[in-house]
């Protein structure tokens, strides 16, 4: 091969410290040369061929049929993707109905509520197992979605959720089991539902952050679908009648999957004239279509390839390593971060019901009042998600463009920083306020707690898709879903804790919960040092830190 201008040979991929040897990521025709930030490979800025990362694709999908995919996703997230998070209100309806009433015990007097802590225990095992497949299933279901695009993903997740809807409908107070494979195939179906939704915000451009963490404000809202159940229940509508409206829902998913969805996936930057849903026969312009029509000689549109595939000649385009993106510091304290925080999050859902009761001194009226405002609270977590995208996407506004290549991504990387930092201290102020056994202060507790989750969701999103490579998304979303998930086991000792040796009171375990939460605070530090080893060592390359989008990046790290 030649040797490209600057002396670097041509088709040479370069890596950032603690990545195994690269292999080429351009072949000898190519013009584009690339830089790795955060074992992530882009293209040289202003390279010709290659469109810039906010722009929209011209011809191909409308601004209506994208809208239109936009809004949709935004109904499915919100009205069927997290419900299971609505859990208090639906264990509300659930005790009304006598499920696991065997397990109270009677009172010893009249002036004695019956002793019902072990149905408590049963309701938060069902919540414990549900959440925690709701996490560990989507490395699964993110191979899935990587391996088999997003056709096959939704149809696996469609089934799974009308399977749920279904179980819940025919369940009894004698078949009180079923709950427990019912509310983890609702988790399950859900998370895979949403994962196939975040690839939505490459369709929009500098809009992405923003609207990949409104989907999952979307998916923390649509835990008040479980309130709108308890308020039509209260109404006199059955459960049964509920859940099976919820399962015929499932034609409408269907419908989405075939006219509104990628077979495979949504690439970022988009390609040129980019198609995508069921069309006619030989009308389709999908991604695939565009590339087997390209002529040979033109570079392609986007750098990174939507699929890992087995190489098959020199010009071909390998893959960034999944397991150098799993090893890194990056992605193991990103995996600390959202694992205490969610923990805190889950425990306190899982045993809001009983801890209202306990403050409530059993007045079933009050306990009914702070669970609809809990499960109200909720729905504002669609409100609020948007906020953190506005926090990763603030360098992208104003008169100033956003640069391209290593420095957009570096830029990308520094605007993370501090949207992790808040969404810790907002989970800090949310457990000092759990802590209070004062009944009122809740309310505050409530509306810290939409706000913190909400962030968490859509940051956790955003920041993985902003770190590493996209082709590993769904892989690393889904492994760091899973390992947080073991974490989340923890919660049911707390419960069992909290049951018994404290005699019901969880104010021991609230403040060890601060103390837990605080070591998130070392996630964002890792990706501010992250973030300065980079932009020294593209100083010492010679690439100046506020070149323009024009500005050509060196071909070559320094190690």
């Amino acid at each position: 091969m030649g040797e490209a201008r600057g002396g670097p040979r041509r088709g040479t991929r370069v890596c950032s410290a603690g990545v195994p040897p690269c292999t080429p990521w351009q072949g000898p025709d190519s013009v584009a040369a690339a830089v790795t930030v955060t074992g992530r490979a882009w293209p040289r800025a202003g390279t010709a061929g290659t469109p810039l990362a906010g722009d929209m694709a011209q011809g191909g999908a409308g601004v209506a049929k994208r809208l239109g995919t936009l809004l949709s996703g935004l109904l499915e997230c919100g009205g069927f993707c997290g419900i299971i998070f609505g859990w208090a209100s639906l264990v509300f309806v659930l005790k009304d109905l006598g499920y696991f009433q065997e397990l109270c015990q009677p009172s010893t007097n009249l002036t004695e509520l019956p002793g019902c802590s072990r149905q408590d225990e049963e309701f938060s095992l069902v919540f414990t197992i549900g959440s925690f497949m709701n996490n560990f299933m989507t490395f699964p279901t993110g191979f899935i979605f990587d391996r088999f695009g997003t056709t096959i993903a939704r149809l696996v997740a469609i089934s799974l959720y009308t399977g749920g809807t279904l179980l819940v409908a025919f369940s009894t107070p004698a078949l009180a089991v079923l709950l427990f494979p019912a509310m983890s195939m609702l988790s399950v179906g859900g998370m895979l539902l949403i994962l196939t939704n975040t690839q939505v915000g490459n369709l929009f451009g500098k809009y992405r952050s923003i609207i990949i963490t409104l989907y999952n404000g979307a998916f923390d809202s649509s835990s008040a679908v479980f309130l709108i159940v308890k308020v039509l229940y209260e109404r006199g509508l059955s459960l049964r009648t509920m859940f099976l409206f919820m399962a015929a829902c499932s034609a409408w998913h269907l419908l989405r999957t075939l006219f509104l969805m990628p077979r495979s996936r949504i690439p970022y930057p988009l390609p040129p004239a980019y198609d995508y849903g069921l069309r006619c026969p030989g009308r389709s312009q999908s991604y695939r279509t565009y590339e087997e029509k390209r002529p040979p000689e033109e570079t392609g549109p986007e750098e990174t390839p939507l699929e890992p595939s087995a190489p098959t000649g020199a010009g071909d385009v390998p893959t960034v390593p999944f397991r150098a993106c799993v090893c890194s510091a990056l992605f193991a304290w990103h995996v600390v971060w959202l694992s205490v925080m969610q923990l805190r999050h889950y425990l306190f859902i899982g045993t809001l019901n009983p801890l209202l009761q306990h403050l409530a001194h059993g007045d079933t009226h009050l306990v009914s009042t702070y669970t609809n405002a809990f499960a109200v609270t909720q729905l504002c977590g669609v409100l609020c998600a948007p906020w953190n995208g506005f926090i990763l996407d603030r360098h992208k506004r104003g008169k100033t463009p956003r640069p391209e290549g290593a420095l957009g991504t570096l830029a990308d990387l520094r605007a993370s920083v501090l949207s992790l930092v808040v969404t810790v201290t907002q989970c800090v102020l949310f457990s000092i306020c759990a802590a209070v056994p004062v009944l009122p202060v809740q309310f505050g507790t409530f509306v810290l707690q939409v706000l913190s989750r909400s962030f968490l969701y859509g940051g956790n999103a955003a920041f993985l898709a902003i770190a590493f490579p996209p082709q590993h998304f769904g892989k690393l979303y889904g492994l760091a879903m899973a390992l947080s998930a073991l974490v989340a086991l923890l919660q049911y000792p707390c419960v069992t804790l909290v049951r018994g040796p404290l005699d019901g009171d969880p104010f021991y375990v609230n403040v060890g919960l601060i103390a837990v939460v605080l070591v998130a605070f070392v996630s964002p530090v890792v990706v501010a040092r992250k973030c300065r080893q980079l932009a020294k060592d593209l100083g010492a390359a010679g690439t100046p830190l506020t070149a323009p989008p024009s500005a050509e990046t060196p071909t070559e790290l320094p190690h």
